[in-house]
């Protein structure tokens, strides 16, 4: 029996569906019932991460797990234990948790601090064994980071490279390694082609007939430019430090992870536009969405 949480969003649904389409026993564990994807012979609980009780009924009787990370909080972590505590107190035999390229105590982006906290709770659970997925940046949002009534994309990555790699190549590693043998107490860099913030401005120049272009800020500039969002100040600094953390290179992971396990080459952002063209609406637009 699979448990796939996070279904209602954009890998835990891949996730779930891939499965189902293999006819795997699956559990979906979620937050609204409601939201779930509609999937023929497949059970769907609620639950949320910080709850104890309710992720521990919700996966009684699962085999293994995989655990999308929770939406940014500034009490991420202590959901995430609680969730992986709570699958370890229902018998889960293995978890396979979606962590972020670069996850470390000391690393640029803060976010993937939070993550590499999760990954070493994780790794002292008795019993359960654990895979780590470590993706780089999503290349299905790339063409949001070009906002703005000039269509640019702004942040602190100075010339900087990332392997941006697609939901969908994700998810399908996802897939292979929860069905798979071999993956106990391994860590996957799961990554696609590298490109820099300008490269990726002239792709989407070129997909939306007009200019764009990458204009570097500094940390400062940057963290200032995006205080009229409103956001908390450890949101800002996610945002911001994503940017600092292509800079410093540690976005540039190349890995074959996509080929070795998929048979799959991994996508590139052209690829991904012309098989997703409305992606690049807002760019078109006389007004673009702002994005952060």
């Amino acid at each position: 029996m699979y448990a796939v949480t996070g279904a209602t969003g954009q890998i835990g649904g891949r996730v779930a569906r891939l499965l189902a389409e293999q006819r795997h026993d699956l559990r979906l564990v979620v937050r609204d019932s409601g939201r779930a994807p509609h999937l023929d012979g497949v059970d769907v609980e609620e639950a949320t991460y910080g709850d104890f009780d309710a992720m521990r009924a919700a996966l009684v009787g699962v085999d293994v797990v995989f655990l999308v990370s929770a939406t940014e909080a500034e009490d991420r972590v202590a959901q995430h234990i609680t969730a992986v505590n709570a699958a370890a107190a229902a018998g889960v035999r293995r978890v396979v948790y979606l962590s972020f390229l670069g996850a470390a105590a000391d690393a640029t982006f803060t976010f993937a601090r939070d993550h590499w906290a999760t990954e070493e709770h994780i790794r002292t659970l008795d019993g359960v064994a654990w895979t780590f997925l470590r993706p780089c940046l999503y290349l299905d949002l790339l063409p949001l980071w070009a906002s703005g009534s000039d269509a640019a994309i702004r942040g602190p990555a100075g010339s900087g490279r990332a392997t941006w790699v697609a939901r969908d190549d994700l998810a399908a590693v996802a897939v292979a390694v929860l069905t798979g043998d071999g993956h106990d107490g391994q860590t996957y860099d799961v990554t696609g082609a590298p490109l820099s913030l300008e490269e990726a401005a002239a792709v989407l120049g070129e997909a939306a007939g007009r200019d764009v272009a990458y204009v570097p800020e500094t940390l400062a500039e940057a963290r200032v430019s995006r205080a009229p969002s409103g956001a908390p100040a450890w949101a800002i600094e996610g945002w911001v430090t994503s940017y600092a953390a292509i800079a410093t290179g540690e976005m540039n992971v190349a890995s074959d992870t996509v080929q070795r396990l998929t048979g799959r080459t991994p996508g590139t952002l052209v690829e991904y536009l012309d098989s997703h063209p409305d992606a690049v609406e807002h760019l078109r637009a006389d007004e673009p969405h702002e994005g952060k």
